[in-house]
């Protein structure tokens, strides 16, 4: 039982104790990684160098008067030899030692006879007495929710994963580099907001004490960012964490990274050419390819990608067409198709849960849905061909949304319309309906260029590796433990 592991553990903790061994020393002996010492091996098995390195211990192997410990640090992995003529404290060690304890080595390099590189200890320190047992291998972490409550311990079990992280801090280092580089300037913005805007997303609430005043934790990095355009920042982005109160599944989270970038005198057109460029630099400097694979599907990031119309898409798929329908109308296809909606919502939201069930599932490779109905998009400018499209673009992959950009809409008379019917929807039931917003709408009125945005959050990561979004970042939300 686990309890009697624990136990013991702290019998041996105490025995540390009692001999005078500090179990968790502040100050290391280590002049190097593993991975450096393995590198350098020949040369300096050749000097007789004697190396120091530390590491947790992984596996133990008892033969009497040798202990054979694998020692890992971030690294990599290493075989130290415990010899008992080599080591004064040889005997405590191996009474006290146990799999998950770290320890620190210092001795000269040599191969064993099965040729494994390894160091053998002509000092050795316990500096971490780990008092719970990791999972053997062969009795992991499988429960997909037990491995994300206790990422540490599939951290340390599953190599694979911490690869995984380090080529996520590659893919935003990729993003933020890209921006730099085309003379984006950083931003930061507020988490609190008195007024969610930006998308469409139910928000968290939480409470301001010293200004007695509830606040909503921000759903897009959207409208502040258009704020510094109207300030006079000609190209700005901001990279930071967004919260959204939406269910859960493979592609949703409730707080996640995005970024949002701001283009003065551009419109969606130059915003294609722009992102296409970034994705196609961040795949390649994430995954070293070009061709990735997502749910059986093979990607191809490097063709050209295609530009795809949501009406055409929308009436070809459904037999209907969106810019004319009727809300019964809408209802009755939704119901055609297994949907439930909810009563009192409005077109644009009907027609959004239909394209995601009968148009975006087959779009595999990465291609631009353009032109979406008004209704769809409060924040987009209209498109001058058609006043009954704005000038949107979402990149779609692998049957999933990665980003979104657009014309920016810098009329401020249309976007009170707009928000004014968001809100009619919102006083209707719909929740996730955007809230007008008199700041935003007062900053407009002193005049914004013509602008295009983009958003992408990392969703594309995550479809990257092949993954559900929850298993890509460390420590999604979740329920507390009973």
């Amino acid at each position: 039982m686990l309890e009697d592991i624990i136990k013991e553990r702290q019998k041996k903790l105490d025995l540390l104790k009692a001999s005078g061994v500090d179990p968790y020393p502040a100050r290391v002996k280590r002049d190097r990684s593993i991975a450096e010492v393995l590198k350098s091996f020949s040369a300096f098995s050749k000097l007789k160098k004697k190396v120091s390195i530390s590491g947790r211990i992984m596996s133990i192997r008892d033969q009497g008067n040798l202990l054979f410990v694998d020692c890992a640090d971030e690294s990599g992995g290493m075989q130290c030899v415990l010899k008992k003529d080599n080591l004064l404290n040889f005997k405590l060690l191996k009474s006290t030692l146990d799999r998950g304890d770290f320890i620190s080595v210092t001795g000269p390099l040599f191969k064993t006879k099965k040729g494994e590189r390894s160091v053998e200890a002509r000092v050795a320190t316990i500096l971490v007495k780990a008092l719970r047992p990791l999972p053997t291998e062969w009795y992991g972490l499988e429960d997909a929710e037990l491995r994300l409550r206790e990422r540490y311990i599939d951290l340390i079990l599953h190599p694979e994963i911490r690869t995984m992280f380090y080529k996520k801090s590659l893919f935003w280092a990729a993003v933020r580099n890209f921006m730099l580089a085309e003379k984006f300037m950083e931003v930061e913005t507020g988490v609190l907001e008195p007024i969610p805007g930006g998308a469409e997303a139910e928000p968290f609430v939480t409470r301001h004490n010293a200004l007695d005043t509830d606040f909503y934790m921000r759903i897009s990095l959207e409208l502040p960012l258009k704020k510094l355009v109207v300030g006079g920042y000609e190209k700005v982005f901001e990279i930071g964490r967004v919260f959204r109160n939406e269910g859960i599944d493979r592609e949703h989270l409730q707080d996640y990274t995005a970024i949002e970038f701001y283009w003065a005198w551009h419109d969606y057109d130059d915003l294609m050419k722009l992102t296409e460029k970034m994705i196609k630099g961040v795949v390649k400097k994430t995954t070293g390819t070009l061709i990735t694979v997502s749910q059986g599907h093979k990607i191809n990031w490097g063709k050209k990608w295609p530009k795809v119309d949501y009406v055409k898409a929308f009436q070809k798929a459904n037999n209907l067409d969106p810019l004319t329908a009727t809300v019964s109308e809408l209802y009755t296809k939704a119901h055609e198709l297994g949907l439930r909606p909810e009563k009192n919502l409005g077109v644009g939201r009907l027609v959004d849960l239909i394209y995601k069930k009968t148009v975006r599932p087959h779009l595999i490779q990465p291609c631009f849905l353009i032109n979406p109905p008004v209704f769809i998009e409060p924040l987009a400018k209209r498109s001058a061909k058609d006043s009954r499209v704005v000038e949107r673009m979402q990149i779609v992959v692998a049957g999933s949304e990665i980003g979104k950009g657009f014309s920016e809409l810098n009329d401020p008379l249309d976007q009170r319309a707009r928000f004014e019917e968001q809100m009619r929807l919102r006083e209707s039931g719909d929740k996730e309906a955007q809230q007008l917003d008199e700041d935003f709408l007062r900053a407009l009125e002193y005049g914004m260029p013509p602008t295009a945005g983009f958003g992408m959050s990392e969703r594309l990561f995550a479809i990257l590796m092949d993954k559900p979004v929850r298993e890509t970042v460390f420590f999604p939300l979740m329920r507390p433990r009973e």
